[in-house]
């Protein structure tokens, strides 16, 4: 486990001296990170912080603007066609509650983002959540609980506004 974290640590450090001007050395650095080859269409504007990568799965067509953190220990899944903008958090881990047992475990769980999901600037995503196709998390929502496909949610804790229309 510490050797894969190193490992990680060591391909994000590479990936954010990178920038956005060689978009074939990010793609080829992120697929290392994630263990999987990303298509041409994915694009990742550094710098992006991960706690691991090996736990992140990315669709085609998949956009990752700048500054963007992925605590990807419970597993991030991300489908085709996403837009995620500046400084979005995406925290699959976390510990519990209760005093006495918070350094004694970390929790984590899975962070589901389905076809066409635009997640806005400054967005935090929990552990748990799945985010239906085509919605879109307004900027600086913190989403606790799943959202619904074709749904606008916002807030702290996000909570639905309106439908999204076509």
């Amino acid at each position: 486990m510490l050797a894969d974290i190193k490992r990680a640590m060591a391909i994000t450090a590479a990936l954010n001296r990178l920038t956005f001007n060689d978009p074939d050395a990010v793609r080829a650095l992120f697929s290392d990170l994630i263990g999987r080859k990303v298509d041409d269409g994915f694009l990742l504007i550094p710098p992006f912080y991960t706690t691991g990568g090996v736990d992140i799965r990315v669709g085609r067509n998949v956009f990752i603007n700048q500054n963007c953190t992925f605590h990807d220990l419970g597993g991030i899944f991300i489908a085709d066609d996403v837009l995620i903008g500046p400084n979005v958090s995406i925290i699959t881990s976390g510990h519990p509650v209760e005093p006495s047992q918070r350094r004694a475990c970390v929790i984590a769980r899975p962070v589901v983002i389905e076809r066409n999901v635009w997640i806005a600037a400054g967005a935090t995503i929990i552990g748990g959540v799945t985010v239906g196709e085509n919605a879109v998390v307004a900027a600086g929502s913190v989403v606790t609980r799943d959202v619904p496909p074709n749904r606008l949610v916002a807030g702290n804790p996000a909570s639905v506004i309106r439908a999204v229309a076509d």
